[in-house]
């Protein structure tokens, strides 16, 4: 117990200690958000993977779809490197700092209020961040719980106060570089406690080789391939489509994500674009394949503990089950590894909360005229706002807040990254085809909570994505073509002339 509490202490010292050494970063508006868009590759591509995988996957996801689809869920994981960050980085990364930049945007709904000139689109986008980011920040600490109990034996009550507290230290002294320098710390731990994980659970199954051989013994229970030995264990898994829906929603999601989109605003340069989307995608292979392949063998600790007074598999338990066997020093490790990737991802949820809703809600529309400290204050107090009310949320979540948690992702990523996506290539884009892409992006996922049209609400909020891929062109293609003089003037900034050394051109 001393070794665990050791450690924690010092985690939580080293954060509160960055928070204070970055405060000389947060006397701007643009410091405060996006560091001062000076961010070089190792933290911008750590601040973007933290910021990826939290406790929900780690515990949640690893443990429900490591149980559903056995070994073939480690694709999610390789989904999540190659979509998420790799493409994502070389698709999104260097348009959305040199358009972002010229328009002087700092937010997502600010780039779609300049992008499309529309307050309107500005405002409905921020109402859109408010009410799904909030239920996906309390989610954060739903992962810890079971962990605590499991380590520690004290009430998840204080652990959620803990965190939020020391979220809150950080985050308000030292903003955006605050935040990318404990991601980078949390990051690091990240990859050596999953590593360390790993081996250790698999070594006390006798060995990988031993655990494979075991997995493949034990009979599919999934309607497709019921019965069959060998399922969980096969290259794709016992339920390939279902299995695709997650890699969709966990891997393309993240181009509509506001939180992670924001990475590529504070970016420095060129180079930290291509170094950073190496560093990302080497990030997410190791955290979030790592995650998966291990979550793909709980089956194999099949016990009364994963199960509740029914007899359904509480998937939350399965992954803490599966450490509890570990020594105190690899519990310890685990214990501050969830805690890096829960406030890594909470911090950077309650700084984009807070920024939008003081930069495209309250600015110009409730509070006129506020000055850069105005900005900054407002801002700090929000951050406060978001951790109470997400701890009041995760100390007594109500059954809509849980479903709405579910399909946050689908509906943020559903309603933006279609239009993000399009303005950053496309000059057609119309205001009428981001308000569908909006429109159809909330609604499939909101309406599927109610109705129920579509079973998994992961595959619902693949659906919802799908959908703004096409309506947006399609309404844009039958609408008004938006004012060329201006249209122009906003793509002119792709095409301005740069000298650049050498060394990064071959050029004659």
């Amino acid at each position: 117990m001393g070794i665990k509490v050791a450690m924690l202490i010092i985690f939580f010292a080293v954060m509160a200690g960055v928070g204070v050494y970055a405060r000389r970063h947060t006397s701007s508006v643009d410091g405060f958000v996006l560091g001062g868009r000076s961010a070089g590759p190792w933290l911008t591509a750590f601040a973007y993977g933290t910021s990826y995988f939290s406790a929900v996957v780690f515990v949640g996801y690893a443990g429900q779809f490591g149980w559903k689809y056995g070994i073939a869920s480690t694709w999610i994981g390789i989904g999540n490197a190659v979509i998420g960050s790799l493409l994502a980085w070389v698709v999104l990364g260097r348009r959305t700092k040199i358009m972002t930049q010229h328009l002087q945007s700092r937010t997502m709904p600010d780039f779609f209020g300049e992008r499309y000139g529309s307050k309107a689109l500005k405002v409905a986008a921020s109402m859109i961040v408010f009410i799904f980011l909030i239920p996906y920040t309390a989610s954060v600490y739903n992962g810890l719980s079971r962990l605590f109990e499991m380590a520690f034996n004290i009430p998840y009550t204080w652990c959620v106060i803990a965190m939020a507290l020391f979220t809150a230290v950080y985050v308000i002294l030292g903003g955006y570089m605050a935040t990318a320098i404990n991601d980078f710390i949390q990051g690091i731990i990240m990859l050596i406690g999953i590593v360390a994980v790993i081996a250790a659970v698999l070594s006390g199954q006798g060995g990988f080789m031993n655990a494979i051989s075991e997995m493949a013994q034990i009979p599919s229970d999934v309607p497709l391939t019921v019965g069959q030995p060998g399922a969980f264990t096969s290259f794709f898994g016992p339920d390939p489509l279902n299995l695709l829906g997650v890699v969709i929603l966990t891997s393309l999601g993240t181009w509509g994500l506001p939180q992670m989109i924001g990475k590529f605003y504070a970016i420095k340069d060129e180079k930290s674009i291509n170094t950073g989307t190496v560093i990302s995608t080497v990030f997410a292979i190791v955290v979030s394949g790592g995650c998966y392949f291990l979550g793909g063998f709980g089956r194999l600790f099949d016990s009364p503990a994963i199960y509740d007074a029914s007899g359904a598999v509480v998937f939350d338990s399965i992954v803490p089950h599966m450490l509890s066997g570990l020594p105190d020093i690899l519990i310890g490790i685990v214990v501050v590894l969830v805690l890096s990737a829960s406030m890594s991802t909470l911090s950077s949820l309650v700084l984009t909360s807070s920024s939008t809703m003081t930069l495209d809600l309250l600015k110009d529309n409730v509070i006129k005229n506020m000055s850069e400290k105005k900005q900054i204050i407002t801002m700090q107090i929000l951050v406060v706002f978001f951790l109470v009310v997400s701890v009041v949320i995760a100390l007594d979540p109500p059954t809509f807040i849980a479903q709405l948690m579910g399909i946050s992702w689908g509906a943020l990523a559903g309603a933006f990254l279609a239009p993000f996506m399009y303005g950053l290539y496309w000059k057609g884009v119309t205001r009428a085809g981001v308000w569908a892409g909006f429109i159809s992006g909330v609604g499939i996922t909101v309406a599927n909570m109610f109705i129920g049209f579509i079973e998994s609400p992961i595959n619902a909020g693949a659906v919802a994505m799908a959908a703004g891929l096409v309506v947006v062109p399609v309404v844009s293609f039958i609408t008004p073509n938006p004012d060329k003089e201006k249209i122009d003037e906003i793509f002119a900034c792709y095409d301005e002339k740069v000298t650049i050394s050498r060394k990064r051109s071959l050029q004659e």
